[in-house]
């Protein structure tokens, strides 16, 4: 097993500053540039809509809900004008000497009114904000579940093909990412849609004269836009990625920081942090000047605009077109009109990005599965051991064989030791064995049926194994161990435990065997890691066991004694060693030689020195002086 992969960061950065790729745009909004876009945008978006479809009646009524609330909201502006033309003519009635003065019983009835539209927009925008987080949750539920479950069908090919931090992106960001989006954008969507229409048409029933006017505004305001985005764009993509360079920078010094401090590599360190963070500023300062520019140059041309409406809405109302009140909306509706704008173009940035990162969940999700099992699988109520490796072809890449003719027979009860040069194909056979992989062509028999006719759970539920590199998680002691048998006792994990010689050193740490690993298991030394998985394969007691390099991080004195609890481990179970150290192999029943993906020696350790060929020259080379 693999030591705990961590999570890698993207090295592209995460970085969400001002402007441009997360920060505030004209009015407050969000401005966000392109990111990554979708290679098949329809199809992405069908396949996203059929994670969609068993909420259908959901989203209708959150669309009904987010539509009723924008549509009260918007009729407010044009209620509350009636107050103002209500107190302006009783105040014009009371200066002309009339009687009438203000009439306060009508804007109490105004203002009542309002807050009673306000209250059903802020009711009905709850009720759509909630059920739309209900139902992005559920979708979000859905695709990891999905991918949780592609991955255990997933061949072990893909992930020694990709990095690990890229399918764990795929888990977290890009599910995030489409999360995010249907809680927030979908509504936003059709909010600022219906406040377009609906203060376009609020704004031509006061004036259509002063609407296109109005609207004049907008198009002059989005050319300053365009042309401020056009110039800081390229200033953002080189932010993203000298950020990106920096966080790699950051990353790989922390993580070695211990070999750094040994090479006395500060000073290389510091100075390379410093000329990439010089290179961050030169562009960043420029990026967030540019970006910075979008609220003065949309507040000038906004207020030259409203300026225009002031003047061509007064001489309006000198001549009793339109109401005092009438301004005063319009004025409201111009401020709502360009807001929406704003944040529709925000979305379709937002929207591309989502559908991108759809697409990516949905790529991992299309990816080949495993070959499918047997449709009548064999099932052994007793397993001997009987392994036999029959004309076995195998290279990782279809024209790159590295696995060449290799047949082997293996008896039950028999050690067999695998031993050859780095790169021979020793735990390429150790894969196969276990169907990590299948073979190219020839068979691998257990008990004379091939492997290839089991369930794959059903044929590794007779193997222990061992490995080299050891893999332990943020649990106990005592919960690392039982993960050989889950259903264990306290007492047998305990029992295997000193077997493994784990006992011998457990009552000497902080919590004993309730100690609790940390994120990189480094509160206990490698050895003891160790030890810790040799237990763990011994409480799971199966019929055939295999160890690669198992005691090659513990010391002389502690793999003496893990060599004594291997050899009770191993009685009566058909057993295969991997060993570099080949002193550790010498009761070995059966020795098999590797070299270049063949067989080319095999027997007994006393046969193979006697015979003076490849296996005698490389025990010998390990003890010359």
């Amino acid at each position: 097993m693999s030591e705990r992969n961590k999570m890698n960061n993207d090295k592209s950065g995460s970085y969400k500053g001002p402007g441009p790729g997360g920060g505030r745009g004209p009015g407050g909004h969000s401005m966000m540039m392109s990111g990554e876009k979708a290679k098949n945008f329809k199809d992405t978006i069908k396949r996203l809509i059929n994670y969609l479809k068993k909420y259908n009646l959901a989203i209708i009524v959150v669309f009904i809900f987010a539509i009723a609330s924008s549509v009260f909201a918007i009729l407010g502006p044009k209620i509350l004008g009636q107050a103002t033309t209500t107190i302006f003519e009783g105040l014009t009635d009371k200066i002309a000497g009339g009687n009438a003065g203000i009439d306060f019983e009508k804007i109490a009835g105004i203002l009542i009114t309002l807050i009673i539209l306000y209250g059903l927009s802020s009711l009905f925008s709850y009720i759509q904000g909630y059920m739309m987080s209900g139902v992005s949750m559920k979708v979000t539920y859905q695709m990891r579940r999905d991918i949780s479950l592609k991955i255990n069908k997933m061949p072990l090919r893909y992930f020694d093909g990709t990095n690990h931090g890229e399918v764990l992106s795929r888990i977290t960001n890009d599910v995030d990412a489409v999360s995010q989006t249907l809680t927030q954008s979908l509504t936003q969507l059709i909010t600022a849609v219906t406040t377009i229409v609906g203060v376009f048409v609020m704004m031509l029933t006061i004036s259509w004269l002063m609407t296109i006017v109005a609207v004049l505004i907008v198009p002059v305001s989005m050319l300053f836009v365009i042309k401020i985005v056009k110039k800081s764009q390229k200033y953002f993509k080189k932010q993203q990625k000298y950020i990106g360079h920096i966080n790699s920078h950051v990353e790989e010094m922390y993580g070695g920081h211990i070999i750094v401090k040994a090479f006395n590599g500060e000073k290389e360190s510091i100075n390379q942090f410093e000329e990439l963070n010089e290179q961050l500023y030169g562009t960043a300062w420029k990026a967030q000047f540019l970006s910075s520019l979008m609220m003065p140059s949309m507040r000038v041309v906004g207020n030259i605009g409203y300026v225009v409406v002031c003047v061509l809405g007064g001489a309006l109302a000198a001549r009793r077109v339109i109401s005092v009140g009438d301004i005063q909306a319009f004025i409201q509706y111009v401020r709502n009109f360009t807001r929406p704008i704003s944040q529709l173009a925000n979305i379709s940035n937002v929207l591309q990005r989502t559908v991108a990162a759809a697409e990516r969940v949905f790529e991992f999700l299309d990816e080949d599965n495993e070959v499918e099992e047997s449709e009548n699988p064999i099932e052994l109520s007793v397993v001997k051991g009987d392994i036999e490796f029959r004309n076995v072809h195998f290279g990782y890449v279809k024209d790159k064989i590295i696995i060449n003719d290799f047949s082997a027979k293996i008896t039950p009860g028999q050690r067999v030791a695998i031993v050859g040069p780095t790169g021979a194909g020793k735990t390429t056979m150790v894969k196969l064995l276990m169907r990590f992989y299948d073979v190219s062509s020839g068979s691998i028999l257990l008990d004379g049926y091939n492997i290839e006719d089991f369930r794959r759970n059903d044929l590794r539920n007779n193997f222990g194994m061992v490995l080299q590199d050891t893999w332990l998680y943020n649990d106990t002691i005592m919960n690392n161990i039982r993960y050989g048998r889950l259903d264990a006792t306290d007492d047998e994990v305990i029992e295997a435990a000193k077997k493994a010689h784990v006992d011998s050193f457990v009552h000497m740490l902080p919590d004993g065997y309730n100690l609790v690993l940390n994120e990189e298991a480094n509160n206990i030394s490698a050895g003891q890691k160790q030890l810790i998985t040799i237990a763990r394969a011994i409480l799971a007691n199966p019929k055939l066991l295999i160890f690669d390099e198992a005691t090659s991080s513990v010391d002389t004195r502690t793999e003496m004694q893990v060599q004594k609890a291997m050899e009770n481990l191993m009685k009566d179970k058909t057993s295969f060693i991997i060993a570099h150290r080949l002193s550790t192999i010498r009761d070995a029943d059966i020795i098999l030689v590797m070299d270049g993906g063949d067989i080319v020696e095999q027997g007994n350790h006393l046969d193979l020195l006697s015979a003076n060929g490849f296996y005698a020259n490389l025990y010998n080379s390990q003890f010359e002086h």
